[in-house]
């Protein structure tokens, strides 16, 4: 099983400067930030679900941006239906990715629905999504990864982790992490 912060870390070696990343509550955004903090790094606070519905309307605002969601198995579950508005609207330009260590870490470690029955992979593909893959291990992360980056999308990629994270955390102001993400897209605000 793979740890996220190393697979954060491959992430961002191969993501562009032009990229936008939108991360989740808790391990997702923690990971991203201490493999590479960045204008173009959208760090999710307060918003349980929402990650991946924010990414859904990065892509479709901005069509001309990848935009790559990080988010995981809990939050996730909490907006399932996303996964169905991600089908519905086939944003070329998006790379959902969906790490997955089978608990709600931060509260306690209580197990999600993934710890049972529930394959996120096949949820995904259930919605209507077709470019779905399940990894484990590191290699073939980043190889679903090189795949997602190179081809059109939309991509989910369901990516089981252990529960091992880092010590670093990113700004906790959300109007300082929106001004900074909305001056370096040189929008007005």
């Amino acid at each position: 099983m793979m740890n996220m912060l190393e697979a954060s870390q491959a992430l961002v070696r191969r993501l562009t400067d032009d990229d936008l990343v939108v991360a989740g509550l808790g391990n997702p955004k923690y990971a991203l930030f201490e493999a590479s903090d960045r204008a173009r790094n959208f760090y999710v606070w307060n918003a349980m679900g929402m990650t991946a519905s924010i990414g859904l309307g990065m892509a479709m605002a901005r069509p001309d941006k990848r935009v790559v969601i990080l988010q995981g198995d809990g939050c996730l579950l909490m907006n399932l239906g996303a996964l169905a508005t991600e089908a519905w609207r086939k944003p070329r330009n998006l790379v959902h990715i969906c790490w997955d260590n089978r608990m709600y870490e931060l509260t306690g470690q209580q197990p999600t629905a993934t710890a049972g029955p529930a394959d996120l992979a096949r949820i995904a593909e259930g919605a209507g999504l077709s470019k779905v893959e399940r990894v484990e291990t590191l290699p073939a992360f980043e190889a679903a990864v090189d795949r997602a980056l190179s081809e059109e999308g939309p991509w989910f990629i369901h990516a089981l982790v252990d529960s091992r994270r880092g010590k670093l955390r990113p700004p906790k102001s959300p109007t300082f992490i929106k001004h900074r993400f909305m001056t370096d897209l040189g929008v007005e605000h």
